[in-house]
């Protein structure tokens, strides 16, 4: 009998990563614009009122990880989620543009704070022989946000500018606030064997990452670079090409395929393993860039918008889920933070690169060295984690104190009960 993932609080956890990405993607889509008309900044000072908030966001989980595991998950997480709020609420007293970069590095912060918070406790939520499913659907939470953040700021900023995204931070950051409260209230408290064990290792160690996810946490990062090419210049690049109406849906169709594939890909990896699921998605990645490059009418487009959510779509919870396995589920805070701060880092230096290189050629030339710097990812996910990947059933890890059994005594005992916390 399949264990169960729907729990109210993992539904929980989802609808509070859906709400702070929404406020994430939303704000970042017009950032830069806002700050150029509000306080006349240039070019690099409107990039970074932008970017400050992922410069914050990747410095707090730095230590949001190992916070998490030591003072525990909800509790970090209600109270990231307060200077969340407080920090949207502080746009409508930004009256520079350096006090705008000073807000967005503190709501950077707090979102990356909470969301190591919300990822972790979701992961604690997920049945380990689901592993892989579970985070995908909460992996959908922030792909259905990039499609939704970024159509209400441009239904809000024509109608009612920046204060009207303001109120709707505020507003989601609230509804954030209550879903942790109600997450708080249902749950069971951690057990106290496990947050001692943290938190001693927390103390000894003074680890803020977790040394055993960063090999399949590089993968991601590398991918993440090709990603960030798609998106910081998708749209300039399909002005180029006369492509404005196909770029303007380009992002729901990705969104509408990373939706539909997310409960066969993780049902698919939970049951066969990681390999088959990670090496045609590295393919498909490949593919969309390669098309891109090539690109010149519409439907070459959207076909490009398709193939990115089956590949860079399944890299990422993908590359998730392996991650979380890496590692004792106790340092799940560490894991999560591990993984994004890498990832992170790569979405949010790689336009600055591509930005040189297409600056340098085209933008078509940049799609095409994307195209094979995917191609390279997949020797990087070959000796990260693939040679070593089994393609049974994925195991459930031994609760703490459990003899850990060698593969081939493991196989012969059949498979384990879920062990998770």
């Amino acid at each position: 009998m399949r264990e169960k993932l729907w729990s109210r609080g993992f539904l929980v956890a989802v609808a509070v990563g859906f709400c702070i990405s929404c406020v994430f993607y939303m704000l970042i889509t017009i950032m830069a614009l806002y700050a150029a008309q509000e306080f006349d900044a240039g070019d690099a000072a409107a990039g970074l009122a932008s970017s400050a908030f992922v410069i914050g966001a990747v410095g707090a989980r730095l230590v949001a990880g190992a916070a998490s595991d030591r003072f525990g998950r909800r509790r970090v997480l209600r109270i990231a989620l307060v200077v969340f709020t407080l920090a949207a609420v502080a746009y409508f007293a930004a009256d520079s543009l350096g006090t705008l970069i000073a807000v967005r590095v503190v709501h950077g912060m707090s979102f990356g704070t909470a969301h190591t918070s919300i990822s972790a406790i979701a992961q604690s939520l997920i049945p380990a022989s689901r592993r892989a499913e579970g985070t995908g659907y909460f992996g959908a939470s922030s792909t259905l946000a990039t499609a939704v953040g970024p159509f209400i700021a441009v239904l809000l900023l024509s109608d009612h500018g920046g204060p009207g995204l303001f109120v709707t931070a505020v507003a989601g950051g609230l509804l954030a606030l209550l879903g942790a409260l109600v997450l708080g209230s249902r749950q069971q408290p951690e057990p106290p064997t496990q947050r001692a064990t943290a938190r001693r290792r927390s103390l000894h160690l003074a680890a803020l990452l977790e040394p055993r996810a960063v090999p399949i946490s590089l993968f991601a990062a590398t991918t993440g670079i090709a990603y960030s090419g798609v998106l910081a210049y998708l749209n300039s690049y399909a002005e180029e090409l006369d492509l404005s109406a196909a770029a303007a849906v380009f992002f729901a169709v990705y969104g509408v395929v990373v939706l539909a594939l997310r409960l066969p890909i993780g049902r698919f990896q939970d049951s066969r393993g990681d390999n088959p699921v990670l090496y045609p998605a590295i393919a498909a990645l490949a593919a969309s860039l390669a098309l891109l490059a090539v690109a010149r009418t519409p439907a070459m487009l959207l076909l490009a918008a398709g193939l990115l959510g089956l590949g860079w779509g399944t890299v990422l919870s993908a590359g998730q889920a392996i991650a979380v396995a890496s590692a004792p589920i106790q340092n799940v805070g560490k894991v999560i933070a591990t993984y994004f701060v890498l990832l992170d880092t790569a979405v949010g230096l790689g336009p600055i690169v591509l930005g040189l290189l297409a600056g340098a050629t085209d933008f078509a030339t940049m799609y095409a060295v994307l195209a094979g710097l995917t191609v390279v990812s997949a020797v990087v996910y070959h000796y990260a984690h693939g040679r070593r990947s089994a393609p049974a059933l994925r195991q459930a890890r031994p609760a703490q104190g459990e003899p850990v059994l060698p593969r081939r005594l493991r196989r012969r005992a059949g498979p384990q009960e879920s062990s998770r916390p």
